[in-house]
């Protein structure tokens, strides 16, 4: 992901870009990248050869816009198609090692490898009918057969090396060796489910990534493209951005706008972080609590409706519920995760006697008024994903659409700003920033498939992964594993799986990692013995995969923004954990108390619903602050030891579900609060 800056522009975010942002700030991020997210460790394409490829991957884009909207035959053939063509964008992308990339070159083992895997998928396309007509002793027999399976998911499982990296694929391999060598599958049987069923490489991920995610993830492209991350940090400056520690305040805010566009937590720390990061420096900042602040907020851009990243989609898949109920689902704990880092970033800005950006530095409301057109896809997005009249993925082409009318609007207002023809501010790049030109056109097309070979390649194991506890049964024998170290208690379970998802989310995409719970925790949960609803286990998985990208060790996002903002690493995931606890916390309270997923008890009346979030919202958000400050350390003035435990204990107590605890929580909380007042005003009269 790139966002151009304009030239013209004279607002306050501009100018500080141009004086926070060093050189070496502007020199590091494309390293940032190519060392945190393995997306950005591609091949160097020049002249002729860059055009081929890039007509290519634009080529492919449209080709998946097309099958989307208009095939519909055999999964087995769409499939297959979509795998085969992904595995030659993949290879001529993504080389076997970063370290030894040169122009222009592709070793001959990587052709061999791209030509010979794409080949198993299109002959299994061409041939579909024949194939699932085939005896079952053939397939799992035949070497001719095995051949090509083996071939096929060997190149996707390199594929997803270079590109998304080893921790998933150690996943993979103790599952395949647990099915062969301890259930006892048969290897055969093994290659024809993972390759020739729709139940591993072609299950529900790789089938939610051909018919929902990519169309998303080109319309992202093509959103970023219209200069709306300008937007989004121009708009949270000017609403945030002078009060104290306002920065700060910025990077959250608009952090959590373009992180529910992107879907990526390196991604977006990398690219908004470049802006915040220095601002927040500038401000007194502690370097490290810079980097925290945005890679938290970055992070949680992935939960954020109504995009929400990829993994939203395949919750839908998964549990049955339609997106729109899971975007409306998900508005709650989502705000709640936001507003935890905003009073964290807040109560650290008084700690320190922190200022904001002088008003008069700080972009005007009335000016931003003008750029408004610029949310128009978003809005065209919701209204018709949300009313049902469309598939999710028509609806997505048509918000392209309107991002190209943006585009073309903007490119009115730049030629008669620039005194050129309108013509002209489309065949150059005079329109930069929110104006669309042909050269923006193919780049959003190129992005959007080459954003896609990362999640393809995910989604492939994680159905491997599927598979094979399905087929070996793992599943019944973990839930019966986690159900006897819980003793039957809900919140024992939840921490046990909240362990897992951390873990095993360690470098792993989101995407990914979600399909993995899905398959294996999310189940443990919904079962009676446990008895968390099925919404709430779901999210709860989905929540504790995202985090891992700020937990350490393997904290990618942390990482990231610690790099930029010239920060010990280790500090920098440290603080992105307190800054996002509650992200460790909101979980629990919806699986726990499922009303904050708008679950209801039947019978219950409108009223009782509303006092019931009320109840709920308010008391986590109380919970949050006391937890926050504790953490802090500081509301009024400075906290003994003593007040930040009771700080903490009394934030815990609100969260927990029922009206007694929110009681005491709210007294604790309170008389902390009160002698903090009094403190002040005894220190003052000494004065």
């Amino acid at each position: 992901m790139r966002f151009k800056k304009k030239t013209d522009r004279d607002t306050a975010v501009e100018r500080e870009m141009e004086r926070g942002m060093d050189h070496d700030v502007r020199m590091d991020v494309e390293e940032v990248m190519r060392k945190y997210d393995r997306e950005s460790n591609t091949r160097i394409w020049e002249g002729v050869p860059k055009q081929i490829v890039r007509c290519f991957m634009a080529a492919l884009s449209v080709y998946c816009l097309c099958v989307t909207l208009l095939d519909k035959g055999l999964p087995e053939v769409r499939l297959t198609m979509f795998l085969g063509l992904f595995l030659i964008a993949g290879y001529l992308n993504y080389p076997a090692s970063k370290k030894h990339v040169r122009p222009n070159t592709m070793p001959w083992y990587d052709v061999l490898i791209m030509l010979a895997g794409s080949a198993s998928f299109f002959y299994f396309a061409a041939n579909a009918e024949k194939i699932i007509n085939m005896g079952l002793n053939v397939k799992t027999t035949d070497i001719f057969m095995l051949t090509i399976a083996a071939v096929g998911i060997l190149s996707l499982v390199e594929l997803c090396r270079r590109s998304v990296g080893l921790p998933i694929l150690c996943v993979v391999a103790v599952l395949l060796i647990y099915t062969l060598f301890f259930a006892r599958v048969r290897f055969g049987m093994m290659m024809n489910d993972l390759f020739f069923t729709t139940n591993g490489v072609m299950g529900t991920p790789i089938n939610t990534c051909q018919k929902y995610i990519v169309v998303f993830i080109i319309f992202g492209a093509f959103l970023e493209r219209t200069g709306i991350a300008n937007f989004f940090i121009d708009l949270a400056n000017s609403v945030a951005g002078a009060s104290a520690g306002g920065p700060a305040k910025v990077a959250v805010i608009s952090s959590a706008l373009c992180g529910m566009v992107s879907g990526s937590s390196v991604g977006n720390t990398v690219t908004t972080g470049s802006v915040t990061i220095p601002m927040m420096k500038k401000t007194g900042y502690r370097p490290e609590f810079a980097g925290a602040v945005e890679a938290a907020a970055s992070t949680g851009g992935q939960i954020m409706p109504p995009i929400m990243g990829a993994a939203a989609f395949l919750m839908a898949e998964y549990t049955g519920i339609p997106y729109p109920r899971i975007a409306l689902l998900a508005v709650l704990p989502a705000l709640l995760y936001f507003t935890g880092i905003y009073i964290a970033v807040h109560l650290e800005a008084v700690k320190m006697g922190l200022k904001g950006i002088p008003r008069e530095e700080l972009p005007k409301m009335r000016e931003l008024i003008k750029k408004i057109y610029l949310l128009a896809p978003l809005v065209v997005l919701v209204i018709l994903v949300s009313n049902g009249t469309r598939s999710m993925a028509y609806s997505a082409a048509l918000a392209i659409l309107v991002t190209l009318g943006v585009g073309v609007v903007s490119n009115l207002f730049n030629s008669a700003h620039e005194h050129i023809s309108f013509a002209r501010t489309f065949v150059t790049e005079s329109a930069a920033g929110d104006g669309i030109t042909f050269n923006k056109f193919i780049d959003a097309l190129e992005a959007g498939s080459k954003g896609t070979i990362s999640v393809t390649a995910a989604c492939a194991m994680a159905g491997i992964v599927a598979n094979c506890v399905t087929i070996t049964g793992l599943a019944s024998k973990v839930l019966l594993a986690i159900v006897n170290a819980s003793g039957g208690h809900a919140i024992i379970a939840l921490l046990l799986t909240m362990i897992c998802c951390i873990i095993l989310g360690m470098g792993v995409p989101t995407t990914a990692n979600y399909c993995i719970m899905a398959s294996t925790c999310a189940p443990i949960l919904i079962d009676p013995r446990i008895g968390i609803p099925m919404i709430a286990a779901h999210f709860f998985v989905f929540y504790f995969g995202i985090v891992a990208d700020i937990t350490p060790p393997v904290a990618l996002a942390a990482y990231a923004g610690s790099a930029i903002a010239k920060a010990p690493p280790m500090k920098t995931a440290l603080n992105a954990t307190r800054l996002a606890i509650a992200a460790f916390i909101v979980p629990y309270i919806f699986a726990l108390n499922p009303v904050m997923l708008l679950e209801f008890p039947e019978g219950i009346s409108a009223l009782m619903k509303t006092l019931e979030v009320v109840q709920i919202v308010a008391s986590s958000l109380f919970g949050l602050f006391g937890v926050a400050s504790g953490l802090a350390g500081h509301i009024l003035r400075p906290m003994p030891w003593w007040e930040r435990i009771l700080c903490i204990a009394g934030g815990l107590a609100m969260m927990i579900p029922g009206t007694l605890t929110d009681v005491i929580g709210l007294a604790v909380v309170g008389v902390v609060i009160l002698q903090q007042v009094l403190a002040r005003k005894c220190a003052a009269n000494a004065e």
